[in-house]
């Protein structure tokens, strides 16, 4: 299957129009068949994925009203900080369509520096949307993105932003199934960096230990199971150039991070998703190196082991935020059916 893809960061971008099956990096970086479109020119988006954005258009949701006390309540969970310093990400008013479906409807948020942030909401409501959104590999219809303050307009390739890293981890591992661990995690490196390929290879498997991985690197993805390959993925996100002067802080965006695992796979890759957080510390007993994080995601599970606070999306737009543990306290009438599972209510299928 043919896809065209967009892989960037701080050491450059590349785009390929190529089947992964056919991609083989061999024993020499010049026999790798993707293609470096922007060799000399900067980027700051490092993406763990391989897949167009997909038509996220659902059916309708019937329209909601929030009371007074909702309202409040919504206002009240609102970060209220006049000191933006520590603002790493920021979304103003937001809007993007597919055709005639609206999907965002006036998006607005801030990520700040050390936090872990989740997003949640229905099916169809723009979760991975503002994601993609974020990364710059979607520009919205309407609004504005700041990185650090700074505007950017239109996609991560139209112009320069610098002082933050931002990856992406989609909820397909996407690797390329027909390179080895070792090359998949160290793939950015070996086509864009000059470090030498021992040192390259010593770096892959740090970071791999780091996510509980030892001893795979020469295995293929199709023998790794649901739960290792997306470790693998976290592995590819995190790994960056040791030989820079200067490392920006990065953000790590996950979207559906744990969807397709089993319960005890899914407390594996939550705890991981703290381990690598600059709060937490790694398998290895090392402080993370991610400064802050988001998490889209349906699973409580998550919900309670993996972020602080909650962003709540529905109809495109913010309709709650709060910490996780008053999640299941809110009385917000949406947030309350989406909690408890329960058929009746505002939200409609």
């Amino acid at each position: 299957m043919t896809s065209t893809v967009f892989l960037s960061s701080s050491l450059g971008l590349f785009t390929s129009a190529t089947s992964s099956k056919n991609c083989d990096l061999g024993t020499k970086r010049s026999k790798c068949c993707w293609f470096n479109k922007k060799r000399k020119e900067q980027r700051n988006v490092i993406c763990a994925c391989m897949a167009p954005p997909r038509n996220l258009g659902r059916d309708g949701f019937s329209g909601s009203k929030l009371t007074e006390s909702s309202k409040s309540e919504t206002l009240s969970k609102e970060v209220k900080n006049e000191n933006d310093s520590d603002v790493l990400i920021e979304c103003r008013n937001v809007y993007k369509s597919f055709g005639e479906k609206n999907i965002l409807q006036g998006v607005s948020f801030k990520i700040r520096h050390g936090e872990a942030v989740g997003i949640i909401g229905p099916s169809g409501t723009g979760k991975s949307t503002i994601l993609k959104i974020i990364a710059g590999l979607l520009a919205p219809d309407k609004g504005e993105v700041y990185v650090r303050g700074r505007k950017r307009s239109g996609l991560i390739s139209d112009d320069e932003i610098s002082g933050l890293r931002i990856g992406l981890v989609f909820q397909s591992a996407a690797l390329f199934d027909s390179l080895t661990v070792r090359e998949n995690v160290g793939f950015l490196l070996y086509e864009h960096s000059s470090m030498p390929d021992e040192q390259i290879s010593k770096l892959v498997a740090e970071n791999l230990a780091a996510v509980g991985l030892k001893g795979v690197e020469d295995r293929l993805p199709s023998e790794l199971s649901g739960g290792m390959k997306k470790r693998v993925a976290l592995a590819r996100s995190i790994i960056y150039d040791i030989t820079k002067e200067s490392v920006e802080p990065e953000v790590l965006l996950y979207d559906e991070p744990t969807a397709g695992l089993d319960p005890i796979a899914s407390t594996v890759v939550e705890d991981l998703i703290r381990s690598v957080h600059t709060k937490g510390e790694d398998a290895l007993g090392k402080p993370g190196k991610i400064a802050s994080y988001v998490v889209v995601t349906h699973q409580h599970s998550t919900i309670r082991r993996a972020v602080d606070r909650l962003l709540f999306l529905h109809e495109g737009k913010v309709v709650w935020q709060g910490m996780t543990d008053e999640f299941t306290t809110s009385t917000n009438p949406i947030v309350r059916q989406f909690a408890s599972g329960n058929l009746d209510g505002p939200i409609r299928y």
